[in-house]
Parts: structure tokens; sequence; C-alpha cells
């Protein structure tokens, strides 16, 4: 076995899909699902043409103003007035579509609502550097909406090269899929609605859009903070 390029810099779940509110973990589980947790719920459209769709912020970008928390048994939802409501709360639905302007339902699948199907996001710190430095600015690193972040001894961007491979985390086994091509959600603040073009035609311009990498889990464990990560 390769000895290790790195450790595990970060680790973190989205109760609801788009939402804000990223809940970072020490450690956490995962399968063939993805993450524990991990974006299991999601809205729905109820616009004619659009009805049963999960609800994406590049659909409905104000989903971006509110924000999740994992409970015991539910989230709980936060709107940007700062009122907060259970999941299954039944003025939940009413008061999301009078802030979003759009009609939407409520979903849970243990399965995930992620974009790509029972996928993992994996991104490195060394890439992140590099389009703060690319760009001029700090950048959030809740912009990416990552699941797995990675310290590595590794230059910037080694993870597009990546396909195929597997990644080695502690007793976890993720098989690495392709870059994951951004759209226009991480031009978007976290939190709210204010926008950076600049980050965006640096990803047209100098990136052709991809940042990060998806990966499924082939061996499922407990994914820890700290943990050793090889490159297989």
């Amino acid at each position: 076995m390769s000895p290790p390029l790195g450790r595990v810099a970060g680790l973190t779940t989205w109760a609801v899909k788009s939402m804000g509110g990223g809940r970072a973990h020490a450690a956490v589980a995962a399968d063939v699902t993805g993450l524990a947790g991990d974006r299991r719920h999601g809205l729905v459209d109820g616009r004619p043409g659009r009805e049963g769709q999960v609800v994406s912020a590049r659909s409905v970008p104000g989903v971006l103003r509110w924000e999740a928390q994992p409970g015991a048994d539910e989230p709980r939802v936060t709107g940007p007035d700062g009122r907060s409501w259970t999941w299954s709360d039944p003025a939940l639905p009413a008061a999301l579509a009078e802030d979003l302007g759009v009609p939407v339902g409520l979903s849970h699948d243990p399965a995930g609502h992620q974009d790509l199907p029972r996928s993992v996001l994996v991104t490195t710190a060394a890439s992140h550097r590099a389009v703060e430095e690319q760009t001029g600015g700090r950048l959030e690193p809740a912009r990416w909406r990552t699941n797995l972040h990675l310290d590595l001894d590794a230059p910037a961007y080694a993870e597009d090269g990546w396909e195929g491979r597997r990644l080695l985390v502690g007793d976890v086994v993720l098989r690495l899929l392709h870059p994951c091509q951004r759209c226009t959600i991480p031009t978007y603040a976290p939190g709210g609605l204010r926008r950076d073009p600049a980050l965006l035609r640096f990803f047209a311009a100098e990136r052709r859009g991809p940042f990060g990498i998806n990966a499924r889990v082939e061996v499922p464990g407990v994914l820890e903070a700290g943990a050793p990560v090889v490159l297989d």
C-alpha cells in the first residue's frame, strides 16, 4: 500500500439540499448512500411542468438564504428572517413558498438528494488556496458544499487526474469518479445572494468548470477528521 498522502481536514454534511448550515463532524458514518445525514431532505417543486422535481439553488437561488441543522429525528429549518420550523411542521411549506415565490413540498429520502446519486464530494486544501490566490480574495469553504476536505502533500488540482482510483481513509474506501463540474452556485456567498462574478469568470476561463471530485463509498465505515488518507 502507498504511504499516506495527507489527512482529513474536514467532514461536512448538509441536512437539506441547497440550504446552508452545513454541519462539521469529528466523525461520521459512510455507506453506499454517502455520508450519514447528508442531503437526506429536500424541497419538491410545485410549479406546472416541474412537479415532483427536487428543488436546487440553480433553479431557485433563494433557497441559499435558508439554513438547516440536523436534529435528533428531523432537521430544524431557519428562514432569512430568523423564524424556524421543524421539518414536520405543517406551516413550513407555506413559509418557504412565501419567501421563495415558488410552491414547494417536502421530501425525505434515505438514499439522499445529491445531484449525483449516492455520492460524496471531495475537495483539497491546495486547490482551495489556489482559487483564492488566483481570484485575489478569501473564499468561504462552504461555497463548495464539500463533504470530505483533504489536506494533502499534492499540488493544486491534482484531483483532476484521480478518476478511477481509490481513496483509502481509515477503514473506508471510496472510488473516485470524475471531477465535479461546477455551476453558478459557488459564486454566491454562503447565507445570501451576494454573487462573486469574478469567481464564475475564473472557472469559465481558467478551469473550464470543474472543482473537486465526486466519489462513491465502496467499503463502508466511519470517517474521522485527522485520519490519514492514502491514494491507491
